[in-house]
């Protein structure tokens, strides 16, 4: 990724964002838990055990996945933004899910402090 492409990080929808690329994309949840706190580190730690031994590397058959925003509200200190994700699978047919990923501050940062998926 080009520096002009890079994300701010310091917004919450960037790290929004690299959250979900680094969970739904990329599919790395040690890469994902940079940018969770609270009960969102929470479920990425339960994902992590849920799926010991589950190598995902180069040889791994990794969807692809698309997504957009497609809400985003502010209340109470927190952004909450509304993906809706396209996820195609090599012979297999794609398919939707939403993923709701609420942003708040820890400390001078912004962090993910949940997130839920949805079909």
């Amino acid at each position: 990724m080009s520096a002009a492409c890079r994300r701010d990080l310091r917004t919450p929808q960037g790290v929004a964002e690299e959250f979900v690329d680094q969970h739904y994309v990329e599919i790395n949840l040690q890469n994902a838990k940079a940018y969770a706190v609270g009960l969102a580190l929470e479920k990425i730690d339960d994902e992590i055990l849920l799926t010991a031994g589950q190598a995902i590397d180069a040889s791994t058959r990794k969807p692809k996945v698309h997504y957009r925003l497609v809400e985003k509200k502010e209340a109470n200190g927190r952004v909450s933004f509304l993906y809706e994700g396209t996820i195609q699978a090599e012979d297999a047919p794609g398919f939707t899910r939403r993923w709701l990923v609420v942003a708040r501050r820890d400390g001078d940062q912004w962090r993910v402090s949940n997130f839920t998926e949805s079909d």
